[in-house]
């Protein structure tokens, strides 16, 4: 079993703002790199889920004797042999560890089986007989908020209730317009599916090698139901194949972790994608109803929004995400008075948690659509009624009464993206071009081009970045110079956004040049939280930042005392350590000798609201953009294809340019396929579209062209004045594509994915 430690890089100083090469990305694409689903160790066997078939019901018995009793199958495991707590959890712990005595949503787990192959497990796993009782699902979240709802779990229906409430609302202002909006569940849909790794430690402890995005909170669950002190847990990250907030929730990684040390062997599982579907969460269906008061030349006076999350079964990380669906349901705009009431429900449908934007996405949708209505019925250009209203400098950001960050220049992020060029030609194409993907519906020659209208639509979006609402935070990483280099460690994941080049870049600066690279990150290595929340190469950055500084004054001491100089006269320069003016080579500097430090970066503090009115410091700072979108739409057939998205987006310092538009245009495609394609239907609570044959990701062939302005004004709170980035791509590409939807067919649009007969022109 290999390692993800990056290679040695010896780029020179001045990396910071660079395009420079990622050390994981040539392994990729010749195919050498580990993916978690690619460990291998001797010894090694596999498990497998066995998992519920319905969304509601009594488990009354498990049979696991028919598994056993076939070859090559070595245990099986349910509730009854979990050796620790039985119930885990992202934030609250209301999820069995295996299915006892009620199961809550299809592809619950109820047992888990090992076997000497993958496939034999998969088999013997079909062969578990699981005897329930069905039960009738409760899958609307209307109706399990409905007074005489069955109670779903013992913690109620309701994850969580939140009501934000600034300014005067009691009267109506002269123009009102009111709009109902929906959005569906959208799966994070990352190419390589759940697989992890547990090893049995010779100290009774295990180690869980896991494609994830939090080590340490998966340790903190899994020492949990193991029943053992964290510090016998050790998470070690393999190889990522997407993530997008998919893996902030244990799914393998506790059953394999028990399974190991019941057997004293190594045990792996891979999922396939059809168990991928079910095993972890995915973007928050939501309703929003919106009312927006205005004066007559566009003035907003006033929103009022009431916002239901479909939670599914368990909590995962509900009570956040409707934090950020609420406090960003006024958008980016200057509203004196605002009412939102949002609650998080739960439901016998797939568990929803984390994506790319956070509730932010489903809120974005909804205050840009009422925009719109709103720009409708006061005959005003929806562009100007967007450029009146945006936030400024002095201003308050609406929904937690805070002063609104300066640097934050919403105005000028719409006029750049409007300032990127159009499509050229500047028109519909027609049948006698004959290029299939020019039309929607593209090889199928659905579309001939005849009934072919364009739109064009805008909207903004924004989001905070780190976690806020009062939670400390902070990361922890260490710096380790040799003769060979510097050894940074750290338990940030990377998970494919470009985390380790940056931390190259990043102590490649602070160290002179040397030759840095960046450990496989384990849990041993100090906490460093989530890669989430657009938060890591942030937290992290700072982290690596302060060890580098710890390093740099050791390392003075150390050559000083070798070399008998005042530590003054040692500095670095070009890669090579300076001696009273002598640049020497780092081995003949530091000779045998070693340079540890450890530094931490604590994020600035926050508050968590007010109780009644949520005002208060919420937010750490905020990442806005700015989304154009192009879009060609057969009217007669109701299908359409994005022509195009503009995009302007701050990212305070970009640390690798390439990178930074990699994140715009992968953000995109997935704002893309929220706006046309991407739904995972559970009807009755049972999914029903769980392959990539039936949910429609957006293929190369879909994307449209993309044009992106990176603006980078730096960010005085963020170490080395960085944003995050990796939301905002999200945020707004799926309000700019309905609009342009509405614009191509005159239809309203209401609900996204929009289908087929959401856009047939009337």
């Amino acid at each position: 079993m290999t390692t993800l430690d990056a290679p040695p890089t010896v780029e020179g100083a001045g990396l910071v703002g660079r395009s420079v090469a990622r050390p994981d990305v040539p392994p990729k694409l010749d195919g050498s790199f580990e993916f978690s689903n690619d460990l291998s160790v001797p010894g090694m066997v596999f498990g497998a889920t066995v998992r519920s078939p319905v969304a509601r019901g009594v488990l009354r018995s498990v049979d696991t004797a028919p598994a056993l009793a076939m070859p090559g199958v070595l245990a099986a495991f349910t509730v009854d042999d979990v050796p620790g707590d039985r119930w885990i959890g992202h934030i609250v712990r209301d999820q069995p560890v295996l299915a006892d005595g009620e199961v809550r949503h299809h592809g619950e787990p109820i047992a888990f089986v090992v076997a000497t192959s993958q496939a034999q497990a998969w088999r013997a796993a079909d062969a578990v007989v699981v005897d329930i009782e069905p039960l009738e699902p409760v899958t609307d979240p209307e109706v399990a908020l409905a007074e005489g709802a069955p109670a779903l779990h013992p913690d109620g229906n309701v994850y969580r209730r939140l009501e934000l409430r600034r300014g005067d609302l009691t009267e109506r202002a002269p123009v009102e317009v009111h709009g109902t909006w929906e959005t569906g569940r959208q799966d994070q849909a990352f190419l390589g599916p759940e697989s992890a790794l547990a090893v049995p430690d010779a100290d009774g402890g295990v180690t869980v090698h896991a494609a994830t995005q939090d080590l340490h909170l998966d340790r903190e669950q899994v020492a949990a139901a193991l029943g053992l002190p964290e510090e016998l847990v050790r998470v070690r990250l393999a190889g990522v194949g997407g993530a997008f907030g998919g893996r902030e929730d244990v799914t393998c990684q506790a059953h394999l972790a028990m399974a190991a040390r019941a057997l004293g062997r190594p045990v792996k599982t891979t999922y396939r994608r059809d168990e991928s579907f079910l095993a972890h969460p995915q973007r928050h269906p939501s309703r929003y109803r919106y009312t927006i008061g205005a004066d007559a030349d566009g003035t907003l006076r006033y929103v009022r929004a009431r916002v239901v999350l479909d939670g599914g079964a368990y909590a995962s990380t509900s009570g956040p995400v409707l934090g950020s669906a609420c406090y960003f349901a006024a958008g980016p705009y200057r509203v004196p008075a605002v009412e939102v009431v949002g609650e998080a429900v739960r439901t016998n449908n797939p568990v929803a948690g984390a994506m790319r934007g956070f509730g932010a996405v489903q809120a974005c949708f909804g205050i840009e659509s009422t925009l719109d209505l709103l720009a409708a019925e006061l005959l005003i250009d929806p562009v100007e009624l967007r450029r009146r209203n945006a936030l400024r400098p002095g201003d308050v950001f609406p929904t937690s009464g805070q002063p609104f960050d300066a640097t934050v220049d919403v105005v000028g992020l719409l006029d750049r993206c409007l300032a990127l060029p159009l499509p050229d030609p500047d028109e519909v194409p027609m049948p006698a071009e004959g290029d299939p993907y020019a039309f929607p519906g593209g090889t199928g020659r659905t579309s001939t081009g005849e009934g072919v209208r364009r739109g064009v639509g805008v909207a903004l979006g924004i989001k905070n970045h780190l976690y806020g609402s009062g939670m400390a935070e902070w990361s922890l990483a260490s710096v380790r110079i040799s003769a060979a280099g510097a050894v940074v460690r750290t338990a940030a994941t990377e998970v494919g956004q470009g985390l380790t080049s940056a931390l190259v870049q990043v102590a490649g600066d602070a160290l002179g040049g040397m030759p840095v690279r960046v450990a496989t990150a384990d849990s041993e290595a100090g906490y460093a939280g989530s890669s989430s929340a657009s938060r890591q190469t942030w937290m992290a950055s700072g982290a690596v930042l302060s060890a580098c500084r710890r390093a740099v004054e050791e390392l003075a001491l150390v050559v000083a005392r070798r070399h008998a100089v005042d530590p003054a006269d040692v500095g670095l320069a070009d890669g090579r350590v300076v001696v009273a003016g002598r640049p020497l080579e780092l081995a003949d500097a530091l000779g045998p000798e070693v340079v540890d430090a450890g530094g931490r970066y604590d994020a600035p503090r926050t508050h968590p609201g007010d109780p009644t009115t949520g005002q208060g410091d919420v937010h750490v700072s905020w990442m806005a953009v700015a989304h154009r979108a192009v879009v060609d739409v057969d009217t007669e057939l109701g299908v359409a294809k994005v022509v195009q998205v503009a995009t302007a987006q701050d990212v305070g310092r970009a640390v690798n340019p390439r990178e930074v538009r990699g994140q715009i245009t992968g953000g995109i495609s997935q704002g893309v396929g929220l706006a046309l394609t991407e739904h995972l239907d559970a009807p009755g609570g049972l999914v029903a579209n769980g392959s990539f044959t039936d949910y429609l990701i957006p293929t190369a062939a879909d994307m449209p062209e993309v044009v992106a302005d990176v603006v980078e004004p730096g960010d005085p709170q963020g170490p080395l004045g960085l944003r995050g980035a990796g939301e905002p791509p999200s945020l707004s590409s799926t309000a700019a594509v309905a609009a342009a939807l509405r614009a191509a067919t005159g239809r309203p649009v209401t609900r996204v994915p929009a289908r087929p007969q959401d856009l047939i022109a009337p």
